[in-house]
């Protein structure tokens, strides 16, 4: 079902609301949550870089003239992102961007808004949001973007200048690319994973389709020698690269793709399918044992009801 603006609106104030009455329930929640990860600021070029902690990578930039952030992770690590951000000492950040609605890139939004001027995100991501926050009986933990974007946006931060882009549906509807033009690092968010089976969504506007076509868009559109981050990665491989890497993601993709459609054109249903094979060949960096870890049935499984719902099935 289609969500409208109004409907998002009076859903989203019943969520603030309902935070008022819930705040003592969450208070004694904290205590119940896993211990801190280890967290890790890494410099690359032109102060820029990334944070890994517990979700999406979150990149960051920390100029003389502004301060800028994309993804949120969650409450915990973004408390610790803000408090030891280099260069930050106690200034207002000038944009905090999520690169999609899921909540190990959205969790932290509650710590990051009140730190920041604007919170940037493409049009779709506070209503798919708010539908997985209903889905998981997470409403009132929701913070929302209050600046959005249908395809392009850019935000100049002195020496250095922003860019967003949104392609298509793919990892899912509201996925945005963002580039720190003057340091050449390019945040791809979920739309890779790198050598990691990646989470389709179901539930989520996803489109396998669609996300090759928004890989090769974005290997079109960004020069050849940026640096890509990536929402995941491999622990062997990590979350910042290059080019290549997209192009295998893609690859990835597309034998996916390939792999699903011989299986429907031989009758194969479903389930067969998505038991048929452990991993995916050709992939050995993605390679995972057989069990719970291992993602690659449920990609066969979405793929096939992306293509099936295409056809008619």
């Amino acid at each position: 079902m289609t969500m409208n603006r109004r409907q998002f609106l009076t859903r989203a104030a019943l969520a603030a609301s309902a935070t008022t009455l819930l705040r003592p329930l969450l208070s004694t929640a904290k205590a119940t949550l896993p211990p801190t990860p280890p967290t890790e600021f890494v410099l690359l070029r032109r102060a820029t870089g990334y944070f890994i902690g517990r979700g999406g990578t979150i990149g960051w930039y920390s100029g003389k003239n502004a301060l800028a952030a994309i993804d949120t992770q969650f409450v915990e690590t973004a408390r610790i992102f803000l408090e030891q951000m280099p260069g930050r000492s106690g200034r207002t950040l000038d944009v905090v961007c999520n690169t999609h609605h899921h909540s190990d890139h959205t969790g932290g939004n509650p710590v990051m808004k009140p730190a920041s001027k604007l919170l940037v995100a493409q049009r779709r991501v506070p209503m798919l949001q708010l539908r997985n926050a209903e889905r998981f009986h997470t409403t009132p933990l929701q913070v929302f973007a209050d600046t959005l974007f249908d395809t392009q946006w850019s935000l100049d931060l002195g020496d250095e200048h922003l860019t967003a882009r949104h392609y298509c549906p793919a990892h899912t509807a509201g996925d945005a690319v963002f580039h720190f033009e003057k340091a050449n690092i390019v945040h791809m968010g979920d739309l890779v994973f790198n050598r990691l089976y990646p989470v389709i969504d179901p539930n989520g506007g996803y489109s396998v389709r669609g996300w090759v076509q928004a890989l090769d868009s974005a290997i079109r559109d960004y020069p050849a020698d940026a640096i890509y981050l990536f929402g995941h990665g491999n622990a062997r491989f990590g979350v910042a690269g290059s080019r290549s890497d997209l192009s295998l993601m893609r690859d990835y993709l597309t034998a996916l793709l390939s792999f699903v459609e011989k299986g429907i054109a031989a009758g194969q249903s479903r389930e067969e399918l998505a038991e048929a094979l452990p991993n995916l060949p050709g992939f050995d960096d993605f390679h995972v044992p057989p069990g719970r870890g291992n993602r690659f049935p449920d990609n066969v499984r979405t793929t096939y009801d992306e293509l099936t719902r295409l056809k008619g099935v």
